[in-house]
């Protein structure tokens, strides 16, 4: 058996999230079906290929740097894999590389980092160009955020933490601790981007936090109340949660040993400033962590 490899990039808009549901429509259902279809072999049909994903990204949430793995008894080359799957895919799925991997390789416990994006469109109407890609703030036109206040709230998550208020109910998690190695927050009006990248997320951790952020941009809270919330270690202290519509998993970080490639973030619409923070290195390989 051969152990593959896959990085990819979905529109999350039109799934219920990656991670298979009975009767719904889900990114791991449709990365599937194309590697069965593009294989072919009849005894598939009663065992077929399962893969493993780097993040179960939620209902509506997307994908730049996703990574997953699968086992396999039939040998293709990178580019056949590449080619083929896509014919398979819809448009809003794609596979931008493939490659053999090590047995001792696995998508989800081999990743030490993940990185996420929410790209915020903020002002006193929407931007219908860009529905469901990105996220929505109203905010009258001689209005505007304090992202400097947002940025230095955001100090405190910095490192190791219980991030039980920020946790979703429906959490799978062992753990509530995570380890928040950076958070950016770039102003570039009429957009707001956050960048984040911890060494694993709790179910909604992201966008729970980002509710939290933007009460503080709002000037609805000071910005020493996010230390607060976090001390609490329950989800009642934080605000809601916020739209899953402007967030992507943008990378995952794995050991060099693994040979992983960089996703392909240009091939989004992200600006230059967020895509050079998405690929400045981890300063120390963390320890690999219970998720």
């Amino acid at each position: 058996m051969t152990r593959i490899a896959l990085g990819l990039q979905y529109d999350g808009t039109r799934f219920v999230g990656w991670q298979t549901q009975p009767s719904q429509n889900t990114v791991q259902d449709k990365v599937e079906q194309a590697i069965n279809a593009f294989i072919g072999d009849t005894p598939l049909r009663t065992n077929p290929i399962r893969v493993t994903a780097a993040g179960r990204t939620d209902t509506g949430v997307h994908a730049l740097g996703q990574v997953v793995h699968f086992d396999c008894g039939v040998e293709r080359d990178a580019w056949s894999w590449v080619r083929g799957l896509n014919s398979f895919l819809p448009s809003d799925v794609v596979v931008n590389w493939a490659q053999p991997v090590d047995a001792s390789f696995d998508a989800r416990f081999s990743a030490f980092e993940r990185s996420y994006v929410y790209a915020l469109h903020v002002g006193p109407c929407r931007a219908p160009s860009v529905a469901s890609r990105a996220g929505y703030l109203m905010l009258a036109a001689d209005k505007w955020l304090d992202t400097d206040a947002m940025q230095m709230a955001a100090q405190c998550l910095l490192g190791e933490h219980d991030f039980s208020s920020f946790r979703s109910s429906e959490c799978q998690s062992k753990t509530p601790i995570k380890t928040v190695y950076a958070i950016h927050i770039l102003d570039q009006k009429p957009w707001v981007y956050i960048v984040i990248r911890a060494n694993a997320f709790l179910h909604h951790m992201v966008r729970n936090l980002l509710g939290s952020l933007l009460a503080i941009g709002q000037g609805k809270q000071p910005s020493d109340w996010l230390a607060e919330v976090l001390e609490a270690k329950s989800r009642q202290s934080a605000a809601p949660t916020f739209s899953p519509d402007g967030l992507y998993l943008a990378r995952v970080g794995y050991p060099p040993e693994h040979r992983i490639p960089a996703p392909w973030l240009a091939h989004s619409w992200l600006p230059a400033e967020v895509i050079a923070l998405l690929q400045e290195s981890v300063p120390e390989q963390p320890k690999r962590i219970m998720i």
